[in-house]
């Protein structure tokens, strides 16, 4: 199975076809995302990102509701603590 996590786009940092990138933050952790799949997306939308790759855009509420279920799970596997 996989596993796709809500992040939210800060900034966007080439918006070129195919080879469109973004700053993504994940719980304060940012990481640089493919993007060619959500090019609508704007700052401060939330995305789902599946390996690096953002898949899909994703509704503030239900982003929200996937973090509180994330966090009630209580373990981080320590990926909190990863270098950014």
């Amino acid at each position: 199975m996989c596993l796709g996590v809500p992040g939210k786009v800060v900034k966007w940092v080439d918006r070129s076809y195919p080879y469109s990138t973004a700053e993504v933050e994940f719980d304060g952790v940012s990481r640089v995302c493919h993007m060619a799949c959500v090019e609508d997306a704007v700052e401060g939308d939330y995305v789902i990102v599946h390996a690096g790759i953002a898949i899909s855009r994703v509704d503030p509420v239900e982003a929200q509701r996937i973090f509180a279920e994330l966090e009630s799970l209580g373990d981080d596997d320590g990926w909190k603590d990863a270098p950014t």
